[in-house]
């Protein structure tokens, strides 16, 4: 009996967890809604870029920030002056009517978001690296060289012809 009191005890808190737990399929809807139109995850456009700012601010200055940021301008907060002056002075909406859980889930998402981004690589790369066995054309590629100029000579000589052709027709007839 006792068993399963402690059972049916630990099957209702993980549920309970998994209710109150930030979602980021909610985040992503309110992200895309609230703040879309001057942030991304990962990169600055009119706001900051939102990869890493649950590492950058403790969550509860961000529920805040987000709730009322020019009441935390205005009351001299350090962090929030910075994200202000950093970004020309333009001035963050508030966004009284969001809930703690609904701001946890957008910071879900962007955490999730970020750590779904391409890690940034070059735009190429070096042949060497992604194909192990590309050779440049080299003097070492012996048998392509002596091809393709054979094959420009070929071009060279057809085209010589072509352009001469009415000339050689008519050195035919007068032989004639």
């Amino acid at each position: 009996m006792k068993c399963r009191r402690i059972f049916i005890t630990v099957i209702w808190c993980c549920l309970l967890s998994t209710a109150f737990a930030a979602d980021p399929k909610d985040g992503k809807m309110l992200f895309q809604a609230r703040c879309a139109s001057c942030h991304n995850v990962n990169q600055k456009l009119t706001g900051p870029a939102l990869a890493g700012v649950d590492e950058r601010h403790p969550e509860a200055w961000i529920i805040s920030f987000v709730k009322g940021s020019q009441a935390m301008v205005k009351s001299g907060d350090k962090a929030a002056l910075e994200v202000f002056n950093q970004n020309a002075q333009i001035v963050m909406p508030d966004h009284p009517d969001l809930n703690d859980d609904q701001i946890r889930d957008i910071l879900a998402y962007i955490k999730d978001e970020a750590s779904n981004a391409p890690k940034e690589e070059a735009p190429f790369s070096r042949p060497g690296e992604k194909q192990p066995n590309l050779m440049p054309l080299t003097i070492y590629n012996m048998p392509f060289m002596i091809a393709y100029v054979m094959l420009i000579v070929v071009m060279i000589i057809l085209l010589v012809f072509l352009v001469n052709i009415k000339s050689y027709e008519k050195h035919v007839k007068d032989d004639k």
